[in-house]
């Protein structure tokens, strides 16, 4: 993937977030009197089928079958109360072997068990984190063998640039939000850890999980976890993030 990728999409959601007037690029069509009869232009749509300029969160749907369906789409309603960031209000299901990842300026990957990528799905994930995306990984319910499985794929895919610890002096934890500790529920969290890839954090992952489960739906209730308790602040903070590095 080259930059250009997604840069056009980065830029509107830039826009966006720093509260500018966003500007149309219609040819043209500011300048056409009203009451010509011709109506409104429809506003073009994404790939997650929103109207240009609202955030799209992907839901990877990885390893084949694999998919993040019980992670808290939540943060994306809190985010839109707390910033000036449009979001849509559920996440997109998107295929990691898929071209439509492109699209997206963050992508969330959850899971338990353990699992491999096929070539295609590696291939894709590196591109799209070395062109501009962001991943938000977090392990279900804490699960150590999706712990294991994860690792060894970031392994396989950035062999020179290992996972990790993030300090809480990092700007992802002061975007929104000023975190200054994780919570977790039971005792201290394991510090959340990283990979960064031209001078910005691309990767952040979470063995313990930042799935906010008190709004998880379902059976999602990852009662053998340590999930982190803060993750809805945390996980505004990261979308912030995600958008303006």
């Amino acid at each position: 993937m080259t930059h250009n990728h997604r840069l056009p999409v980065r830029l509107g959601f830039l826009i966006l977030f720093l509260g500018a007037v966003p500007i149309s690029l219609t040819d043209g069509a500011d300048d056409r009197p009203a009451g010509t009869g011709q109506g409104m232009v429809p506003e073009p749509k994404q790939i997650g089928g929103e109207p240009e300029g609202i955030v799209q969160v992907a839901n990877l749907v990885y390893a084949g079958i694999k998919s993040s369906q019980c992670f808290s789409d939540h943060f994306l309603i809190q985010a839109e109360k707390e910033t000036a960031i449009s979001t849509s209000r559920r996440f997109h299901a998107v295929k990691l072997g898929s071209e439509e990842i492109f699209a997206f300026p963050l992508m969330i990957m959850t899971g338990e068990g353990d699992f491999r990528l096929p070539p295609q799905e590696r291939e894709n994930l590196k591109e799209y984190l070395q062109g501009g995306g962001f991943l938000l990984a977090s392990a279900g319910c804490s699960s150590k063998e999706w712990d294991r499985a994860f690792r060894r794929e970031m392994a396989t895919l950035f062999p020179d640039v290992p996972l990790g610890p993030l300090g809480l002096d990092h700007p992802v934890f002061h975007t929104v939000y000023e975190i200054s500790v994780l919570q977790a529920k039971h005792g201290t969290p394991r510090p959340l850890e990283g990979i960064s890839l031209g001078g910005r954090l691309a990767v952040l992952y979470s063995q313990d999980g930042l799935n906010d489960t008190a709004h998880a739906q379902g059976c999602c209730c990852c009662c053998g976890g340590n999930e982190i308790t803060n993750s809805a602040q945390i996980n505004v903070n990261i979308l912030a993030y995600a958008l303006t590095y």
